[in-house]
């Protein structure tokens, strides 16, 4: 049996398939999006800790006993800032926040080499405007940045105590030198 866990935007997901990949549980929670003022889109990383939580308890507990596999998805490009102790230093910035257009552009204008190592035109949406945008305005916040994770990566530190992404996600970040990293 395997477990597939999605961290999504409006909620956490929880499937757990066979071996022949027949869907034998499944568990739902919800999640709420703050906006405190235009164009931002935040969640507490505790939420999504408590929401997949109550998912994967959704299940029958003699199906969870059989599991043998879990396997993560889930919102891209957040950034998910945590201090020295592993905690988050503030909410997260979703995929979704807008507010970090002129960091975009003082990053595009600073470091040309964003588009073709990262692969992409630096947008709001990714992560690394994010946290230029904390820089910027948060300084105190920034300071005591020790690591950045994705949404899913911190539901992952949380259920391992390990910090890990994959390639993918990565790439939204605008910190993973996509083209170098293909040829390794």
């Amino acid at each position: 049996m395997f477990l597939g866990i999605d961290i999504g935007t409006s909620g956490v997901k929880a499937v757990v398939l066979d071996t022949h990949g027949a869907v034998v549980g499944q568990g739902v929670a919800a999640l709420s999006v703050q906006r405190p003022y235009p164009l931002w889109s935040e969640q507490d990383p505790e939420d999504w800790w408590k929401a997949t939580s109550a998912a994967v308890l959704a299940i029958d507990p003699q199906v969870r006993r059989a599991v043998r596999g879990i396997g993560l998805a889930g919102q891209m490009h957040g950034a998910t800032l945590l201090g020295a102790d592993d905690r988050p230093l503030r909410p997260a910035i979703l995929w979704n926040d807008g507010r970090s257009f002129a960091e975009c552009a003082a990053l595009e204008a600073t470091t040309p080499e964003f588009r073709t190592l990262g692969g992409n035109i630096v947008m709001p949406g990714f992560t690394a405007p994010k946290l230029e945008w904390v820089r910027r305005h948060e300084p105190e916040i920034f300071a005591q940045v020790a690591t950045v994770l994705l949404p899913k990566d911190y539901v992952r530190l949380r259920m391992t105590g390990e910090k890990a992404s994959d390639m993918s996600d990565s790439a939204g970040t605008l910190w993973l030198d996509v083209g170098g990293a293909a040829l390794e």
